[in-house]
């Protein structure tokens, strides 16, 4: 019960902050919120058991790409208020539409399969195996490391 709870949450806090992103004038506080929703889409991936894209979603997203906008923002002058006049707002909005109508369409229609089992590799120490284990994926990636980059650096200047 706790889980359903602490999914609701979320759910209604990237909703929340999503529709303040697209709906506020003020840059600055939409970024704000665009991290409110990262930090959000973070905590499902805690409830899906999926720590390792949780910890990626807050350290790629909330800590690289929206510290960089907000930065971006501060450097900008006079960029606090948004476009007032916006010829386009209508046409955006029916677009909108159609495309969300069109996800919950496929949303409905999709036979959804569920498993009993998580996959192996939803956790750190799955997706650990996976690539660090004898039949892992890793060594594949140090042979093109090894290999490749160094002659497409050669070719290359």
């Amino acid at each position: 019960m706790g889980q359903v709870i602490a999914f609701w949450v979320f759910a209604v806090a990237i909703v929340g902050a999503a529709l303040g992103v697209v709906l506020l004038k003020n840059v600055f506080r939409a970024a704000i919120l665009l991290i409110t929703c990262f930090l959000g889409v973070a905590g499902i991936f805690i409830l899906l058991s999926a720590d390792f894209l949780a910890a990626m979603q807050i350290l790629i997203y909330v800590g690289a790409i929206a510290i960089l906008v907000i930065l971006a923002i501060m450097l900008t002058r006079e960029l606090s208020i948004g476009s007032l006049s916006n010829k386009f707002k209508i046409p955006a909005f029916i677009i909108a539409a159609l495309f969300c109508a069109g996800i919950i369409w496929v949303v409905a229609k999709t036979n959804w399969q569920i498993s009993a089992t998580a996959p192996a590799a939803t956790t750190t120490s799955g997706l650990a195996n996976q690539l660090f284990s004898k039949d892992g994926y890793i060594l594949p990636v140090e042979i093109i490391q090894q290999y490749y980059w160094p002659r497409f650096w050669a070719q290359s200047y």
